[in-house]
């Protein structure tokens, strides 16, 4: 689809796009049918983790040809993006040109729920679901110190993938009870922390379940198939949770964690690349979305290169 290029405007670069990467909360426009009125969608939609070069720019600190990660929402799926220069992350001007700069970009969001979670050492953390995300809570909280790190999935790939990156513990929850395995695992005491990954409703239920009273819930997963669903309103509140929703643009600040993330994976001390599972063609971006969205062929995160 052809479609007008973006005009420099004050405030705001314009960035060619060289690699997307498919996150969860695209699947909820793609997994699902919206009302006809929705239709078609905005151009560029869903896609909000881009990497790319800048190709216009009159704002100071940022030249063209810089290699740059756009925190948008507006849509990344195009050719030409123009992106206010606060939504801008720039890379290292050595940085070897590498796809796997765009998954900064998630690892960012992960930092920013981490810092509000407070000191992990000694804690018991529970992470539902090892998708890209919660790999990457798992991969975060095991090197700040938490004393067990328990992981639930239902695929063996993910949970052999958690261990490499730091999990004492896991849970396979299509054949084994996640109440019960954290409950023996714990002696009883449950999670002090318990992280909510996937955004369904058995894991928003397990996650409560499983969380001793006054312990952290974190809640980042958003819904796929539905939005709202029953919930056991009276088991959630006789647990008297501290509750920290984090999983959307709403919830804060995210680009300093991001620029956090670049300088992290920049200097060697975090790494990404195992994320990076599928790297495809434009041409090949609709078996990009069904590859990720089944969680097909051991995928984690699927890369689309624009150039």
């Amino acid at each position: 689809l052809e479609t007008p290029a973006p005009l420099l405007v004050p405030g705001e670069v314009i960035v060619r796009m060289e690699h997307l990467s498919i996150c969860g909360s695209d699947l909820r426009v793609y997994d699902r049918v919206l009302p006809e009125d929705e239709y078609p969608r905005p151009i560029g939609q869903p896609c909000h983790e881009c990497l790319g070069v800048v190709v216009e720019s009159r704002e100071e600190g940022i030249k063209v040809g810089q290699r740059v990660i756009a925190v948008t929402n507006i849509g990344g799926l195009a050719e030409y993006l123009s992106v206010p220069t606060d939504l801008i992350v720039t890379l290292p001007e050595d940085a070897p040109a590498n796809p796997a700069w765009v998954l900064c970009q998630p690892l960012g969001t992960v930092i920013h729920a981490v810092e509000q979670m407070g000191s992990l050492f000694g804690k018991r953390v529970l992470v539902i679901g090892q998708g890209p995300i919660g790999l990457t809570f798992t991969q975060l909280v095991a090197r700040m110190g938490a004393r067990q790190v328990i992981v639930c999935d239902k695929h063996d790939y993910r949970l052999d993938q958690a261990k490499r990156l730091g999990a004492t513990h896991t849970i396979n929850a299509t054949r084994e009870d996640i109440v019960a395995g954290v409950t023996e695992i714990t002696g009883g005491a449950l999670a002090d922390i318990a992280v909510e990954a996937t955004g369904r409703p058995e894991a928003l239920h397990q996650l409560f379940e499983t969380l001793r009273m006054r312990g952290m819930a974190v809640i980042f997963g958003l819904t796929h198939d539905e939005d709202v669903f029953p919930i056991d309103w009276r088991m959630i509140c006789e647990k008297i949770p501290n509750i920290l929703v984090t999983n959307s643009a709403r919830a804060g600040d995210r680009v300093d964690c991001v620029r956090t993330a670049v300088d992290l994976v920049n200097q060697g001390r975090i790494d990404v690349s195992h994320l990076l599972t599928h790297r495809l063609s434009w041409k090949e971006l609709a078996r990009g979305f069904e590859i990720y969205s089944a969680k097909a062929e051991d995928s984690l995160k699927v890369v689309i290169d624009v150039i």
